[in-house]
């Protein structure tokens, strides 16, 4: 929820080295939150404005970046109110620091919504500011003033001054009164609303060291740790002498924790057992870490298995659900009078998130106090992991924010930055701990998977009337395993009056976690695909079924006083005519209905709400009598709210999402065995080649009248079942289980 400031709100003022001003905004309860003494929340202070006396503007941006352009994002709302040219901004990476930044998390396309609101006040504010001064200066009023490209001016004398002749007043000056501010017509947006390339971009192209696999401090040790491939694992007995005996290592030792039993593992259950080994180079520590035999107590967990899990699976679906988490209407009674029914089941494995940078942290330890250089998504939680785990406070661990080569929820969880933090306490001595492409796919928070057995049935004028979803997860009693569960407000809830959803779920034992577009990812494939056989088993177009069906929605209940859900979504719930209008606008881009199209060649659409955004796809794809997938064309609709910020970077986002989905869908599966995850690298869990992608994936945006959302992740789900969809339409086969490949299908 958008945060509201009054005016008692404060802009914290002080003076730079050489009369230049810097500043930064606070509300009132950040404020008494900083003076109380169990404050745990950090200030809610939302952004920095450097400017020094020579005119050069920098700004700071607090979110940490993993590629989804929020370090350019968040500093452009700023600039654009502060009547600044973005040419002539610098942007600059704050650390984690919860005196003077809240939100400082990078997770569940939440930048925008949360930041809309706080980062053009910011800048607005600083710009009052910079009139005030004038107007001071000049002895005018503050209302004959205007403002662009960094200066102030007054048409009646023909004055003008730059802000950074101004800086040194400003310091000295009472902050505005926050009601008075006033927000910039979006006619009048200069930077909003502009393509703006990644600030480092020129850096990363030329390869110089931006990432945080290329952090170097002085007298660092590269170091690796062996953890045992079934979770919770323990050292029985190691060559650990003879690995210290290695040229170019330094240490070797053992960590001992203690184990977690719980039945369903904690979202970040911290840092394992193991053995870590650091070397003059990481080349040295991994080298001799080939050499390491270890003997494990594997414990109970070692005797989990993926086909394990399916034979049970299919037993819990055979017997009664464990428990109801939805039930409108009589689900039961509506399908023995439908005039139709289908009945189908579904199934998606679990996945890694096998980010492009290995997890990674580099780590002094020194006097009681750790230092930290991360690219985690959750910096806060990672710094409270870590002072937890080495017995220290909070304050006494500083943590540095470095880009991090892709994320997509992996960097949620901490473990590899505790790890790295532990491992320098022990050694004495600053540690670079690099995670190997095999630690990073055996290691992981995988996207749980799961089977979803369906039953529908349809009216005599083809309308849906009921849908009962036995849903098969992991967990156990009523807890899922982290991510791994349904919610009772999932569509289509709200769109059939006989709605029911049962689950029963079953142990798992490697960790879980959120994925890009956590759950959707997945449930969006089922859901979408199913209701494509229902428009089929209906006799109606794809499109007109699914128009049918979003006007079929009971009402949200009125919005609660004082404003609704994040984003300008009031209360929370997907809006059926903000879908419908991006149905609408997908079948109109791709000509759906319209085109004549060659045997083997078919048609898909597909739609899914999620992070309160609003998109539509359609796929058109050629398939072979080999059933090799080739994407003619892919056409994305999306309603995200009134603006896109940077629409060069809401395209590369969308693009992205769209190949990201189609990997998954094809390729992508995380098997156990013994306890172990099976699949070690690439080849084994692959990624889309370039040349396998469609050769034109083409984004539209439709502008509404809510306040904008975020686009990393729900441009995601809609691809999955729209590749589904067009599949069926082109051969009659319909491919209810991914990955893909192991029904017969490839890429071209």
């Amino acid at each position: 929820m958008n945060k509201r400031y009054d005016r008692r709100s404060f802009l914290k003022v002080s003076a730079l080295a050489g009369g230049g001003v810097l500043l930064s905004l606070q509300t009132p309860e950040a404020k008494a939150q900083g003076r109380g003494a169990a404050a745990a929340p950090a200030p809610d202070v939302h952004a920095f404005i450097k400017v020094a006396p020579d005119g050069t503007v920098t700004i700071v941006s607090k979110n940490p970046e993993v590629g989804q352009g929020v370090r350019n994002m968040l500093p452009m709302m700023i600039a654009e109110e502060l009547d600044v040219d973005w040419k002539n901004v610098k942007l600059e990476q704050a650390d984690f620091d919860d005196t003077k930044y809240v939100g400082q998390s990078a997770g569940g396309s939440t930048a925008t919504p949360n930041n809309w609101v706080p980062m053009r006040q910011v800048g607005a504010a600083g710009r009052l500011m910079f009139v005030n001064a004038a107007a001071q200066t000049w002895g005018v009023p503050a209302s004959e003033l205007t403002t662009a490209s960094g200066k102030v001016m007054h048409k009646g004398s023909n004055k003008s001054a730059g802000y950074g002749e101004l800086a040194a007043k400003v310091a000295t000056m009472p902050t505005p009164d926050f009601s008075t501010l006033k927000l910039k017509d979006p006619q009048d947006y200069k930077i909003i609303g502009t393509s703006q390339i990644a600030y480092d971009l020129h850096s990363i192209v030329l390869g110089k060291p931006v990432f945080g696999i290329d952090v170097t401090v002085p007298g660092m040790l590269y170091g690796v740790f062996e953890k045992c491939g079934v979770f919770g694992g323990k050292v029985v007995s190691s060559n650990i002498e003879e690995i210290k005996k290695m040229p170019g290592i330094k240490q070797a030792f053992v960590i001992e924790r203690p184990v977690v039993t719980d039945a369903v593992i904690p979202r970040d259950p911290g840092l394992e057992n193991g053995i870590a080994i650091l070397g003059e180079t990481w080349w040295h520590a991994q080298s001799a870490r080939k050499k390491l035999v270890v003997k494990w107590d594997e414990g109970p967990r070692a005797s989990e298995s993926s086909a394990a899990h399916a034979v049970k699976a299919a037993e819990l679906m055979k017997q009664a659900p464990q428990r109801t988490i939805r039930a409108d209407g009589d689900a039961e009674a509506a399908l023995k009078t439908a005039a139709k029914t289908v009945e189908a089941t579904y199934s998606y494995p679990h996945i890694a998130h096998a980010p492009l940078e290995p997890q990674n942290c580099t780590a002094i330890f020194k006097d009681g106090k750790v230092e930290l250089w991360t690219n985690s998504q959750t910096p806060g939680g990672g710094r409270q992991m870590v002072a937890d785990t080495l017995g220290i406070t909070p304050k006494d661990v500083k943590v540095h924010m470095v880009r991090g080569g892709g994320g997509f929820g992996r960097r949620l969880t901490n473990d590899y930055m505790v790890e790295a933090a532990f491992i320098a306490k022990q050694a004495g001595a600053p540690v670079k701990l690099l995670w190997s492409r095999e630690d990073d796919m055996t290691h992981d928070y995988y996207r749980p998977g799961g089977w979803q057995h369906l039953t529908a049935g349809v009216d005599a004028s083809g309308k849906v009337v009921a849908w009962k979803n036995h849903f098969i997860s992991f967990g156990a009693g009523e807890q899922f395993a982290q991510s791994a569960g349904m919610g009772p407000t999932e569509f289509p809830q709200r769109f059939v009056p006989n709605y029911a959803l049962h689950a029963s779920v079953q142990p798992l034992g490697i960790r879980t976690g959120a994925l890009r577009a956590p759950s959707s990812n997945a449930f969006a494939f089922v859901i979408q695909s199913f209701i494509d056989e229902l428009a089929h088993a209906a006799g109606k177009d794809p499109v007109a079924f699914r128009m049918e069906l979003l006007n079929s929605a009971v009402p949200l209940p009125a919005p609660p006083a004082g404003g609704g859900g994040r984003g300008g979504a009031a209360p929370p719930g997907m809006n059926p005519e903000r879908m419908k209008a991006v149905l609408q606008l997908a079948a109109e881009k791709s000509g759906w209905g319209k085109r004549n199209l060659p045997k083997g060649t078919g048609m898909g659409i597909a739609f899914h709400f999620s992070h309160q955004g609003y998109f539509a796809e359609v796929a058109e794809v050629k398939v072979d009598a080999a059933n090799k997938v080739k994407l003619n064309h892919v056409w994305v609709a999306g309603d995200v709210g009134s603006q896109i910020i940077n629409p060069s970077g809401a395209e590369n986002l969308s693009q992205g999402a769209v190949v990201d989905g189609l990997s998954e869908m094809m390729s992508q599966e995380i098997t156990v065995e013994k306890g172990r995850v099976v699949q070690t690298n690439y080849h084994q869990h692959g990624m889309m080649r370039m040349a396998q992608t469609p050769p034109d994936i083409e984004i539209h945006y439709l502008k509404s009248t809510f306040s904008p959302t975020g686009i990393g992740e729900p441009a995601l789900p809609p691809i999955l079942p729209a590749v589904a969809n067009a599949i069926f339409s082109a051969t009659g086969k319909r491919v209810r289980s991914m990955p893909f490949s192991k029904s017969g299908f490839s890429w071209a």
